[in-house]
C-alpha cells in the first residue's frame, strides 16, 4: 500500500495501472466509516496476492486530484486499469462487496486460457465464454494458420507489426465471403480486446472496421 498525492497520482496510479489493477481509497482523517472501511480495503486487496495494488489519498492534502475525480462522499473507491478509472464505489461497503470489487478487475479464467493461446487452452476458454473475443480470435488465427489469403496478415501480427497486420486483413474485406468477413471481424476485434479499447490503432480500425462492414 501507498500513499498518492496530487503530485505523484499520475506516475503512481494512471501511469502503473497499465501494468496491473490499482485500487485507490479517497479517504479523510476525520472521516469515521474511511476508519471502518480501510482495514477491510487493506485485507481484501492482501488476499490478492499482488494481483491488485492498493494507493490512498488523503482527500483534505490533495485537492486537487479528488476534484479531478469527482470524490464527492467519502470513502470513495476507484479502480484505474490500462490508464483510465473502470470501476468505483463509495461508502464503507462490506468485505463480500469489496472481494466482489477486486474480481471484476482481475482477468477470468476465460481470460488466463486465451492468453496462453494454444489450441487446447483457447478451446477451454471458449467453453467457459462462448463469445470471449480474444479466444475467438486466437482460434481463427490457429485455424486460418495454412490459409493462403490470410497468411500475410496473420504472419504481420504475429511479428508484431500491428498496424501492418490490421491494414491487410482490411484491405481483404471487400472481396470476402460471408465466412472470411467474419474470420476477418473476429481476428480485428481481437486485437482490439489486446490493445485495449483506448489504443489509437484499435480506436482507428474499429471505425474503420464497423464502416467496412456497415
Amino acid at each position: 500500500m501507498a500513499d498518492a498525492t496530487d503530485q505523484t497520482f499520475e506516475t503512481d496510479v494512471v501511469e502503473r495501472s497499465r501494468e496491473l489493477p490499482v485500487v485507490v481509497d479517497f479517504w479523510a482523517e476525520w472521516c469515521g466509516p474511511c476508519r471502518q472501511l480501510g482495514p477491510v480495503l487493506e485485507q481484501a486487496v492482501a488476499a490478492t496476492d499482488g494481483a491488485v495494488e492498493l494507493v490512498k489519498v488523503d482527500v483534505d492534502a490533495n485537492p486537487h486530484v479528488a476534484a479531478r475525480y469527482r470524490v464527492q462522499g467519502i470513502p470513495a473507491v476507484k479502480a484505474f486499469k490500462d490508464g483510465r478509472m473502470v470501476d468505483e464505489f463509495t461508502g464503507a461497503v462490506p468485505r463480500v462487496a469489496v472481494d466482489s470489487f477486486l474480481r471484476g478487475l482481475l482477468p477470468s479464467e476465460a481470460d488466463r486460457l486465451a492468453a496462453l493461446g494454444d489450441e487446447e487452452s483457447v478451446r477451454r476458454a471458449l467453453e467457459l465464454q462462448p463469445n470471449h473475443p480474444a479466444a475467438r480470435a486466437a482460434l481463427v488465427r490457429i485455424e486460418s494458420a495454412g490459409d493462403p489469403v490470410l497468411a500475410p496478415a496473420l504472419e504481420a501480427l504475429d511479428q508484431g507489426e500491428t498496424e501492418r497486420g490490421l491494414e491487410l486483413l482490411l484491405s481483404l474485406l471487400g472481396d470476402a465471403g460471408a465466412d472470411l468477413r467474419d474470420r476477418i471481424r473476429e481476428v480485428m476485434v481481437g486485437v482490439f480486446t489486446e490493445l485495449g479499447q483506448d489504443h489509437p490503432l484499435a480506436a482507428k480500425y474499429r471505425r474503420r472496421l464497423a464502416s467496412a462492414l456497415y
